[in-house]
């Protein structure tokens, strides 16, 4: 774990006022709901709990912990290699879409079954559902490309019995991204996604060499990809810049199925390029 205990407080604080991770992680809180997680947990160099962050398998057993702990998710695991992501900052994404939403319930976070929210590339892990239904009971579809991701994701959602609350759909066309997925006559009070990062393979494999090395990884026969992640995940062609246009261009033809389009964007040198993309598409109307 980098950083003193005091900077690590002060980074926890940027979450939002209502995320459930603002305050360090409680490890005995969490070993109680996840014993597995026991094999894990030491002393670090601040002679506080902690787990290596550079183990990819403990960074699942914590995610485990937490979501059960947290969220009430008993049966959590994803296939050997898929992105396994930082909950502090999934939950994060959901909070502030339900700020935007309360924008339009007069200041008040719209909660229950009828806000319905359609998450694009949910992964194997299905995180952005598990959070989103236990916080504020909002239905979900979460849409994938990849077939094992998509299974995996369905398994989690049946062996926790959140099939009524929760479906997953299998997007097979690699050029569409809301088209198929969005249903005639279907509502969603808002969409959301983590796009690709990166424009290539080589590209992806180059960033997470870098966070290897930013992990402290040393020996480059450990494993690459402390989170994980499979080329759906990672990249695409034109990465993210290209992806979040796509989603611009596309989600006009569903204005009236949607009241908010959302996205994640990691690289501050692409929000210029999605701005004037947006800016095309009201001039288009």
């Amino acid at each position: 774990m980098a950083g003193s205990p005091k900077k690590i407080a002060e980074e926890k604080d940027q979450l939002h006022p209502r995320n459930k991770h603002r305050q360090r992680y409680n490890f005995p809180e969490l070993i109680a709901a996840c014993t597995e997680l026991t094999a894990y947990v030491s002393l670090n160099q601040y002679n506080d709990l902690s787990i290596d962050f550079k183990n990819p398998l403990a960074v699942k057993v914590l995610n485990k912990a937490l979501l059960k702990h947290f969220y009430g998710i008993e049966h959590w695991d994803i296939p050997e290699g898929y992105l396994c992501p930082p909950i502090p900052g999934r939950a994060d994404y959901i909070h502030y879409m339900a700020d935007l939403l309360a924008g339009d319930n007069e200041g008040k976070v719209p909660k229950g079954k009828n806000i319905k929210v359609l998450d694009i590339g949910t992964g194997a892990n299905c995180i952005y559902p598990l959070i989103g239904n236990y916080e504020y009971s909002w239905s979900f579809v979460g849409s994938d490309i990849d077939d094992r991701a998509v299974k995996s994701a369905k398994n989690i959602v049946a062996v926790n019995g959140l099939s009524k609350s929760i479906s997953i759909r299998k997007q097979t066309s690699t050029q569409n991204i809301f088209t198929g997925m969005i249903n005639t006559g279907e509502r969603f009070a808002a969409t959301m996604c983590n796009p690709p990062f990166h424009a290539s393979m080589k590209e992806a494999m180059e960033g997470n060499e870098r966070k290897r090395k930013n992990l402290g990884h040393t020996d480059s026969k450990q494993p690459i990809l402390n989170f994980g992640g499979k080329n759906a995940e990672l990249w695409c062609e034109g990465g993210e810049e290209r992806f979040v246009q796509r989603m611009i261009i596309e989600s006009a033809g569903f204005a009236k199925q949607c009241l908010w389009f959302t996205t994640l964007v990691s690289k501050k040198e692409h929000l210029l390029p999605v701005i004037t993309s947006l800016k095309k598409q009201v001039q288009l109307k």
